[in-house]
């Protein structure tokens, strides 16, 4: 499948496990730039892709028709924690559309905050829809029906026109044919794509730095500008995408996707990556990201110093004693080699 070592890690100075992987760099134009492994490794791309998913409904002026703003336009890109300020935009971008959250199909979890350790839940606490971290781009879709009248029922079902529409876009905005991304199903329920690591990298490129070759340039434009402006609603607090988006300093475009993936756009490059981990780990796939953003040269001293944490080199126990370390060891080559 084309993947190759990225991450080894050792504990007592002997080897424990080694995550393995694949990377792709590409332009706006789709030249690949640089890759690790095979850059056109085909993987699903999960949620990374929710900025395209939402096309259709930007394309035909849904949220400046409804008033939305970075706010709106941010969790609709979003995998939040879902967190009471997730929530409520979430509760306000169906208001809308007079809607509320029986409106969703995405099914509902614990929030990811608790998910993840990262703060606790009341107790006889009862998770709905609101909390899915997927809930904003699920509210679009309810949106976009509502404004073309399409039926709400049913609105995942791969047949219907908002989803046949979702995938249509999703191809434009990547730069390949729709019946070139196999599909199968997300665990929010809607369909989700796969497609080669270097045609994922080529869209965050786009959407990171424009597509003026095509009708998408505006939509994708206010989405990332939301995105870069409002992180927090993204994704939240203590999580990754929110500290490179904030190291980024208004350059790039973060977006994590289950099971080890992750896509990060330059701005002023118009250039992205896309890189898969294999085994699904988001502690490798988080740190893999970080050194590709250094053997780019993308990092500053300030931005090196602040992401230095993610790099996770050293792994610590509950008693805070160094036990073992994470190294990297791949190198990009330029796509010709």
């Amino acid at each position: 499948m084309g993947f190759v070592p990225l991450i080894d890690v050792s504990r007592g100075g002997f080897p424990e496990c080694q995550h393995w992987g694949a990377v792709a760099v590409s332009n706006r134009e789709g030249k690949v730039l640089a890759r690790v492994g095979d850059p056109y490794t085909v993987t699903f791309t999960r949620s990374t892709i929710k900025a395209f998913q939402a096309l259709p409904f930007m394309q035909a002026g849904g949220a400046a028709a409804l008033g939305w703003g970075q706010g709106e336009l941010a969790l609709l890109c979003a995998s939040h924690n879902g967190e009471p300020m997730h929530v409520a935009q979430a509760e306000r971008m169906l208001a809308t559309v007079g809607q509320d959250y029986h409106a969703l199909q995405c099914g509902c979890h614990r929030p990811l905050f608790a998910e993840l350790g990262l703060g606790t839940l009341p107790a006889g606490f009862v998770p709905d829809e609101r909390h899915n971290n997927c809930s904003g781009k699920h509210a679009g879709f309810v949106a976009h029906c509502v404004q073309q009248g399409l039926p709400l029922q049913g609105h995942l079902d791969p047949a219907h026109p908002l989803q046949v529409a979702i995938r249509d876009h999703v191809a434009q905005a990547v730069g390949l044919a729709p019946d070139q991304m196999p599909m199968g199903i997300d665990g929010c329920s809607a369909p989700n794509y796969a497609m080669p690591l270097a045609y994922l990298a080529r869209g965050y490129a786009r959407l990171a730095g424009g597509a003026p070759d095509t009708a998408l340039h505006d939509s994708l434009t206010t989405l990332a500008d939301a995105m870069v402006a409002r992180p927090e609603l993204g994704s939240g607090t203590g999580r990754h995408d929110l500290d490179f988006m904030r190291a980024g300093q208004g350059d790039w475009v973060s977006k994590t996707g289950a099971d080890g993936v992750q896509v990060v756009g330059s701005r002023s490059r118009g250039e992205a990556f896309a890189l898969k981990v294999m085994d699904g780990s988001m502690v490798a796939q988080v740190a893999a990201a970080v050194e590709v953003m250094e053997q780019l040269g993308w990092l500053d001293a300030g931005q090196r110093e602040a992401l230095a944490p993610r790099r996770s080199a050293r792994i610590v126990n509950a008693k805070g004693l160094q036990v073992g370390e994470r190294r990297v060891v791949f190198k990009l080559e330029p796509a010709s080699a």
